[in-house]
């Protein structure tokens, strides 16, 4: 297993070898999109944020040196914004970014984590995939809705981070789409509603953290959580995407507006496969998303972009997303990332997709 030093000593060996040219690029480049104060609720202040389930080993084991590389190119690159989970790993991805972020200020930056399931340790799984995770640490979970549940997974957090405050939380995976809840998700979702949403309005009203939500993979979870409680920001990930939005367009994001919350985005490249992967939303890919994919790509080529700019260009114009979260597993993507949203796209692209009737024609385009 990785040592808290060794990880350390990566982080450094990697960034000197990596300050010249990043410095030199970002001095010269366009800064990234971030968001006004105009808004009353909180919303972190960088709209391109990183995702943490590759520095967790989600899919394959990404190495501790690689892992360090890739959060220090988001950051030479001017990401301010990360997200994780004690899901992601199974701490993993807690523990890198903690490590990552010991020598940055701390008003620099804003992180999100998870709660919902607590680790208990467990060696006989240290090594094993549990889920996604490649090679997980000696950790085994725990779901976990409740009051206390909640507190203890928000201690646990940051414990791993070595943090005194978290800025955001979302409440994770209390979903239909979660097999380990299956149709008893709703029984959870009570429990969340007497236990752990009220719990984490006490820990926003205590200054323990600036904001909540739900992180979620459908939308039916978010729109109860707006009935039942009062959220200031929504995770909704595989939702929002170039390639599939329209139920989101339709029925999350004008709730989002209505309660003068917002969204983040997560997996606005679908679990990479908007660029160029061979896997949709964690599973197969569907032909029918292939042909679209296929299509949008050769209109992207005819109008001198690509697919993830395209993408990720998509998911940010819509005025209720606060920010987008792709995920990235080494410095090359962290930085393809960033120029992506540096770049500008000719408007007679996004009119040739709504003439193809390859987006919808209600959804914000990029000005």
């Amino acid at each position: 297993m990785t040592t808290r030093r060794r990880f350390l000593g990566a982080t450094a060996g990697i960034a000197a070898a990596l300050t010249v040219p990043a410095l030199a690029q970002r001095g010269g480049a366009a800064p990234l999109p971030r968001n006004g104060n105009e808004s009353s609720r909180y919303r972190p202040e960088g709209r391109l944020g990183m995702g943490g389930t590759q520095v967790g080993s989600n899919h394959f084991r990404t190495p501790a040196e690689q892992a360090a590389a890739t959060l220090q190119a988001a950051w030479d690159e001017g990401v301010r914004y990360f997200d994780t989970s004690p899901w992601y790993g199974l701490g993993l991805s807690e523990r890198r970014f903690g490590t990552f972020f010991d020598d940055k200020p701390r008003d620099e930056w804003t992180l999100s984590t998870k709660v919902g399931r607590v680790l208990v340790p467990d060696a006989s799984v240290a090594g094993t995939k549990v889920g996604n995770w490649a090679q997980v640490p000696p950790m085994r979970h725990e779901y976990d809705y409740s009051a206390e549940g909640t507190r203890r997974s928000i201690e646990q957090s940051l414990q791993r981070t070595g943090l005194a405050q978290i800025d955001i939380v979302f409440v994770h995976d209390l979903s239909p789409d979660n097999a380990d809840l299956g149709e008893d998700w709703t029984e959870h979702f009570e429990i969340a509603a007497k236990g752990a949403f009220p719990e984490l309005t006490r820990m926003r009203e205590e200054g323990l953290i600036k904001a909540w939500g739900m992180g979620v993979n459908t939308i039916e979870p978010a729109l109860r959580a707006f009935e039942v409680a009062d959220p200031d920001i929504m995770l909704s990930a595989t939702q929002y995407s170039l390639v599939k939005h329209r139920d989101a367009l339709n029925r999350l994001m004008p709730v989002v507006e209505e309660r003068g919350a917002s969204v983040v985005v997560g997996a606005p490249l679908n679990d990479g496969f908007l660029a160029g992967k061979e896997r949709f939303n964690y599973g197969p890919v569907p032909e029918e998303m292939r042909v679209k994919r296929a299509r949008i790509a050769a209109l992207a080529q005819e109008h001198g972009t690509d697919l993830r700019t395209a993408a990720l260009h998509f998911a940010l114009a819509h005025p209720a997303v606060s920010a987008i979260i792709p995920g990235a597993r080494s410095a090359t993507q962290a930085v393809q990332n960033a120029n992506s949203l540096r770049s500008r796209i000719d408007g007679a692209f996004w009119n040739a997709l709504r003439s193809e009737r390859l987006i919808e024609e209600n959804a914000p385009i990029p000005a």
